[in-house]
């Protein structure tokens, strides 16, 4: 059912195989044997794509809360494993690409090792996964929760937005004077920004926003960052991904007189259950880790 699930989640038998570290062929033979056992064709598959049948659409939803009901079954033996002090079994984590490739793997690996019989299993994508339906015990994210009744949350650290751009691509384009001015630049866009090309500032009580005309898009942080260091435009960046470019003088700060608004890392967990032993110790060790001032603004040059 857990095969299922995920194939249809993914549309494919062997992205599937890939989450649950299986081949494409045992991920196919489980899913005859469950459509054997069940007397009913639940998948259609052709060359080009996997799709549910009407039959394997009404089956899913079922299937998707047994499964959920399994892991927490799971979590409660591992609990009381961990009843010890010994930290145990799989920490499924999801978090954003470019803070989990550069400050949160470190992390998780530190807080690893010293428990041994931990398995983290990290899973870093910028889409806006929801933990409770991909079976995700931490989700890191940065911003609120998009449904306060079924999430949790618990504040990481601030995410400080930074807007930069390279030394060289300044020199040809000039830097501007103020927000309007960007309206005259190349500008580096976040998709996932949540009020689209619209870029705010403040200034005190000063309020401004401007649309800028995006040159390039992307729904990856890290992504931008590079085209940044090419000289391709300023880049609405965060502090935790730009701090070394900042600090190495290979990105500039622009309008660092203004302010944009602040955001927070925030780990969210399924609210309907109290977080296991090793979610609530790994939260305990990111906050430690990461306030009141996390590692990334104290590496910021002085201004």
């Amino acid at each position: 059912m857990e095969i299922f699930v995920e194939v249809a989640r993914l549309r494919s038998f062997s992205e599937a195989g890939r989450r649950l570290g299986l081949t494409r062929a045992m991920v196919s033979k489980h899913i005859m044997q469950l459509e054997d056992k069940l007397q009913a064709r639940l998948l259609h598959r052709s060359t080009r794509e996997v799709s549910l049948t009407d039959v394997g659409q009404a089956y899913l939803e079922p299937c998707m809360a047994t499964v959920a009901q399994a892991r927490e079954a799971a979590q409660v033996a591992t609990g009381a494993r961990e009843a010890g002090g010994q930290l145990a079994g799989p920490l499924r984590i999801q978090a954003p690409s470019s803070f989990g490739g550069m400050w949160l793997a470190d992390a998780v690996a530190r807080f690893s090792l010293p428990h041994p019989q931990l398995t983290p299993l990290l899973y870093v994508d910028d889409a806006l996964l929801d933990p409770i339906e991909h079976g995700f015990d931490l989700t890191i994210r940065v911003g609120g929760i998009p449904d306060s009744r079924a999430l949790a949350m618990r504040p990481l650290a601030p995410c400080k937005g930074v807007l930069c751009a390279s030394p060289d691509y300044l020199a040809r384009a000039g830097k501007p004077a103020a927000p309007e001015d960007l309206a005259q630049h190349q500008c580096l866009h976040f998709s996932h920004l949540t009020d689209g090309a619209t870029w705010h500032f403040s200034q005190g009580e000063r309020r401004t926003s401007v649309r800028i005309n995006a040159a390039f898009t992307a729904n990856n942080g890290l992504v931008l960052h590079q085209a940044a260091l090419r000289g391709l435009g300023i880049v609405y960046s965060t502090t935790f991904l730009a701090c070394e470019a900042l600090r190495d003088g290979t990105l500039v700060p622009v309008l660092d007189d203004w302010e944009l608004p602040l955001n927070y890392l925030s780990a969210l967990y399924p609210a309907s259950r109290q977080p296991s032993p090793k979610v609530r110790a790994l939260i305990d060790f990111l906050v430690a880790e990461y306030q009141p001032v996390p590692p990334w603004d104290k590496a910021l040059p002085v201004q």
